[in-house]
């Protein structure tokens, strides 16, 4: 059996690699843990795996949809959102802004807050971001978690939101003048949405709403989506890949042979654990990882039953004993018959 220290310093060696995977770019130390902080940080990976393996929790949604370049496509957009005005929509003070009356004085405040935005530009002058999670999620407690996360992640920078329930999955949209209060601008990356998935995630969890933000190859997905021109060479018979949020081929990547990896050290980590929990987390990951690209799974009844100790040595025993015992000559007393 292994050691509580141990299970914990491997789970957080693993757990991290598996859904916190690091910047192959800029590569950092990892931090060294150990006694309250290794405890605390393995309970956490615990947790994740629970509520990825287990129970299944929903996953978050945060895209960038686009973003105006200049002044008339952020009004556009802005008319988009609040359904010209039919819905409410939130700024960055807290001020909720009604009818198109509303909308049109918010438009002329970014266009004159701050550095000018001119009717047409060469770059972007906002972002239009999208949080969303699944069907019967709580409208309120998903617009109070992606107004905390606005504050939290966008603090530096004017913004707009609202809530949008009229769909299948509730939703909200953000659009975010790109132009900081203190000059920088935004211009989100890989990290910074995965980062963002991360707190809005946190957020969610913390007014009860069941909520996780692992990363599409630790889940295994490769789901893609389908653009324009694949749905008109589809409609026209050119074109015979996977639709829309149908699996794609799983090309066995380096991040998905360190998934792989992950899922299997873990899962051999808690299997060794003396607590019974752990064990039956470790029979969950097998259930759950089993079919994931690069992983091996044979199943129990195909594999080859190992004899203990004991009896391999007193088979090799037997074969010695039957070696040295000569075999008795039968005499015959009629011919062989041949047939």
């Amino acid at each position: 059996m292994t050691t509580p220290t141990t299970l914990d310093g491997l789970l957080v060696q693993w757990g991290d690699r598996l859904f916190y995977p690091g910047n192959r770019i800029v590569r950092s130390p990892p931090a060294v843990l150990s006694g309250a902080g290794l405890h605390d940080r393995a309970r956490a990976i615990r947790a994740r795996l629970h509520a990825t393996v287990v129970r299944g929790a929903p996953q978050v949604m945060v895209k960038v949809t686009g973003g105006g370049r200049g002044m008339a496509a952020i009004a556009a957009h802005f008319r988009y959102i609040s359904k010209q005005g039919r819905l409410p929509i939130e700024d960055d003070r807290g001020v909720v802004h009604e009818g198109k009356e509303g909308v049109h004085d918010l438009f002329q405040q970014w266009r004159h807050a701050g550095a000018r935005i001119a009717e047409q530009s060469p770059r972007r002058e906002a972002f239009n971001i999208m949080l969303s999670m699944p069907a019967g999620t709580p409208e309120s407690a998903l617009k109070d978690a992606a107004r905390a996360f606005a504050r939290t992640e966008l603090w530096n920078h004017r913004y707009v939101m609202v809530l949008h329930s009229h769909q299948a999955n509730p939703h909200v949209h953000l659009a975010v003048r790109a132009e900081g209060k203190d000059g920088r601008r935004l211009n989100p990356r890989k990290a910074d949405l995965r980062r963002w998935r991360e707190v809005f995630a946190e957020k969610l969890r913390e007014r009860g709403i069941e909520a996780e933000a692992s990363p599409q190859i630790t889940r295994g997905g490769s789901r893609r989506t389908e653009r324009l021109w694949h749905r008109k060479a589809r409609d026209e018979g050119r074109d015979r890949g996977p639709r829309e949020g149908e699996q794609a081929l799983v090309k066995l990547t380096r991040s998905r042979r360190d998934a792989a990896q992950a899922w299997c050290e873990i899962a051999k980590a808690l299997a060794s654990s003396a607590d019974v929990e752990d064990r039956k987390l470790a029979q969950s990951i097998v259930h759950y990882a089993r079919f994931l690209p690069g992983v091996r799974y044979k199943p129990p009844e195909q594999q080859a039953q190992r004899e203990l100790p004991m009896m391999e040595r007193s088979r090799e025993r037997t074969r010695d004993v039957a070696r040295a015992t000569p075999t008795p000559t039968v005499q015959r007393k009629s011919p062989d018959i041949e047939r």
